[in-house]
């Protein structure tokens, strides 16, 4: 379990990360999810120490990261898969680290077969690509076997059977009982693993939730539906907790609390003949631009001028990102 207590960190005048309050819970994937800027990568610095909050508080099991004696067998994380010594094989790589926290080769065996590693064991991981670079951190991250793992982009540079193979992954922790968290921008990815979502925007607290709800918020259960009886129709389906809405004239109405299978049958009942009925559909890419609109701090434009509406901190790298048209 991760929780989080008025986390902030502070890099001069610039607020990178300001009160955060979250917890993760074990048993489900939990997706960080922010647009460039948003304080996604600074969190997690500090959720493994390597940053200090300036106030507030994080802890991994009940302790923070510090306190644990064995600190690899309670929080596994990738932040960066190319924080390697380029000289040494992926084998002695992941020997050097189980050293330190006396896991025995039979452990780090067993995660270079998990990971596909075992034909570039014995290979400078300095000449890695990319997807082997990924899969060599979530070794490392799996290593001591921990209660919590913490992926940044672990899709990063995957081919597709190696996309499959981390979502396979993730939710196969989380079955386990383990807490899995999980930063990406890939929003498909996001979709079909996680469970919950903490979302942030420049450095705070937007939504806490989970996916089915944030969908559902930016309209995602909302139902289309045509008839050429609309008045009728919109009196056959009030109900305490429908709203519906249309506009005067047209046969369309939106209809909001009711299943797109009952209103057809509510419809049938009172021999209202329907033109269409579609379940208008919302992305949880379309829910998160909604969510973050006010808080993305680079925008690019159709013409690919890109514009910045605040400046790159130190506390992480946020290259401009062309989010939406700037018009």
């Amino acid at each position: 379990m991760i929780e989080a207590h008025q986390l902030t960190k502070r890099y001069g005048e610039k607020t990178a990360v300001d009160r955060l309050d979250f917890t993760v819970k074990p048993g489900t994937v939990t997706g960080f999810l922010g647009p460039n800027g948003a304080g996604k990568s600074t969190t997690m610095r500090m959720i493994v120490g390597l940053d200090a909050p300036t106030s507030g508080s994080v802890r991994v099991n009940g302790r923070s990261y510090a306190a644990h004696a064995a600190p690899l067998q309670e929080v596994g994380a990738l932040l960066e898969a190319r924080s390697i010594h380029p000289g040494r094989s992926a084998f002695n790589h992941l020997m050097a680290q189980a050293h330190t926290h006396g896991i025995p080769r039979s452990r780090v065996e067993e995660v270079i077969e998990l990971t596909g590693l075992q034909s570039v064991a014995g290979k400078r991981a300095g000449a890695f690509s990319l997807g082997m670079g990924q899969r060599l951190g979530i070794a490392a991250a799996l290593l001591g076997d921990p209660a919590t793992v913490m992926l940044d982009e672990p899709v990063n540079g995957l081919d597709p059977e190696g996309v499959l193979w981390i979502r396979n992954l993730l939710t196969g922790l989380a079955e386990e009982g383990r807490t899995v968290f999980v930063s990406s921008h890939l929003m498909s990815e996001v979709a079909l693993v996680a469970d919950h979502l903490i979302i942030v925007g420049r450095g705070r607290l937007l939504a806490d939730t989970t996916v089915q709800d944030l969908v559902r918020e930016a309209g995602g259960d909302v139902v289309k539906v045509a008839s050429a009886d609309p008045a009728r129709l919109r009196t056959v389906l009030a109900g305490a907790d429908v709203e519906i809405t249309g506009r005067s004239g047209s046969e369309e109405l939106l209809v909001t609390g009711l299943p797109a299978r009952e209103i057809g049958i509510k419809a049938a009942e009172h021999g209202i003949a329907l033109y269409e009925l579609a379940t208008r559909t919302v992305s949880l890419e379309e829910a998160f631009m909604d969510l973050t609109r006010d808080s993305v701090e680079y925008h690019g434009s159709t013409t690919g001028t890109a514009t910045t509406s605040a400046k790159t901190t130190g506390a992480e790298t946020t290259g401009a990102e062309t989010t939406r048209s700037a018009a």
